[in-house]
């Protein structure tokens, strides 16, 4: 029997495209009027104490060990050491959602949700699963993509990760992609993840692709099919071409039709160069949905996180709000773009002028890696590569080898790819 906060919630969303793609978990979870809840009321009504929060309060604030405090001076004990609220820091939610739509200008008079603070974008990918993803409802993305959708969806959840084919003729299989669509609509709703740029190939979409990807998810829904759209947009903004689409997806399927739910999972972890930050975001979108609708995904969203870490970091979000709001950070920026660019260039100017019959360079024009799709196996050739040459690289799976020249300084560039070139032609050689 459903927990009665729970049915409420289910109620709200009755008849919407969010509804009816909920799974197993998606439909049981709500947020508790417990001590979370409580503690919000009392910090409004509790003027002559509250005494609700596991907090140490001494002189009306959070108690900070001098030890602690002194390493982020700048930041109040509150912005410190307090427990953030579940759903992350009001204006921090608020700062995300005017930078969002600043980056995003067609999601101008689309409604959205506030954004919601999760502990990393891996977090809100897992906490996506849990409302929309079961045994009986699979989670389309790409082929290959990253090896932690199907550590969540499929050991985590107890899901199937079904896929498309990623590549066609040196772009975006639109084929296989709306081959794929229309093998899931079969069970009446689909659930699709699309990850740009993309891990682990580092490709986005040209505009025309992504006119031909929204048109087919467009297409399905039109026939009655349930949709929701997750953009993973982990490495957005990182584009290195002239043309390449320059939002977000998550902007064209906002309001695309009333069967469609988008999520935008973000954040500044890449965006803003804060990797052990853990701070990102859930933000939905779907033609037609209210505020209340809006409303209860968000209080099922806090369920989830309530259930599991409670809340994302306190000082992570009150540094990120700070630096959003730094007039300098957009040029600081672009120092750090223009570093990823140069090795990007780099990187494209050697595998252009060196052949293999070994290594196949799978597209790429964005983010922070380039892959090799390999003749041979690549965690053999991962392995020869790291005890010969002294160089780590990824094997995703058995014919995908990943290269993030994200992290390779430009002088050594030419040295590392020589080096994976020479080691691939070995391999071929020695087996």
């Amino acid at each position: 029997m459903l927990n009665p906060l729970a049915q409420e919630l289910n109620d709200t969303l009755h008849g919407t495209v969010a509804g009816e793609l909920l799974s197993d978990l998606g439909k049981r979870i709500f947020f508790p009027r417990g001590i979370i809840s409580q503690g919000g009321e009392a910090k409004q009504f509790g003027k002559v104490a509250n005494a609700t929060i596991g907090t140490t309060i001494i002189d009306g604030k959070p108690a900070s060990l001098p030890s602690v405090q002194k390493y982020a001076p700048e930041l109040s004990s509150g912005e410190l050491v307090a427990y953030a609220p579940t759903a992350g820091i009001p204006d921090l939610r608020a700062k995300w959602k005017e930078l969002m739509l600043k980056k995003n200008p067609g999601l101008a008079g689309k409604s959205t949700s506030n954004p919601v603070v999760v502990p990393g974008l891996t977090a809100g990918i897992s906490y996506l699963s849990d409302l929309f993803v079961d045994s009986e409802h699979p989670l389309l993305a790409a082929n290959p993509s990253w090896d932690n959708y199907s550590l969540i969806v499929e050991t985590r959840r107890g899901g199937e990760l079904h896929t498309f084919n990623m590549f066609h003729n040196g772009g975006f299989d639109i084929n296989s992609f709306k081959t794929a669509l229309a093998i899931e609509a079969k069970s009446g709703s689909v659930r699709v993840l699309l990850n740009f740029p993309q891990n682990p190939s580092g490709y986005s979409p040209t505009n025309a692709e992504a006119k031909q990807i929204v048109q087919a998810v467009k297409e399905i829904a039109e026939k009655g099919t349930k949709v929701i759209v997750w953009d993973d947009d982990a490495y957005f903004g990182l584009n290195y071409e002239s043309d390449i689409y320059p939002q977000s997806l998550f902007a064209e399927f906002a309001d695309l039709h009333e069967n469609v739910l988008a999520v935008k999972i973000d954040g500044p972890t890449k965006e803003d160069f804060v990797w052990g930050f853990r701070c990102g975001f859930l933000t939905f979108a779907g033609k037609s949905l209210t505020a209340e609708q809006y409303l209860a995904l968000e209080k099922k969203l806090m369920g989830l996180i309530r259930s599991s870490v409670s809340c994302s970091s306190t000082p992570s979000q009150s540094i990120s709000l700070k630096a959003f709001s730094d007039s300098k950070i957009e040029a600081e920026k672009k120092v750090f773009r223009d570093v990823l660019e140069g090795r990007y260039k780099k990187v494209r100017a050697f595998v252009d002028s060196h052949k293999s019959s070994v290594l196949e360079p799978l597209p790429f024009n964005s983010g922070y890696f380039m892959s090799f799709k390999t003749k041979c196996d690549a965690e053999a050739l991962r392995q020869k590569i790291l005890h010969e040459k002294q160089i780590g690289t990824i094997s995703i799976d058995s014919s995908t080898l990943r290269v993030a020249f994200s992290s390779v300084e430009a002088d050594k560039i030419d040295e590392v790819y020589s080096a994976i070139y020479e080691t691939a032609e070995q391999f071929k050689t020695e087996n």
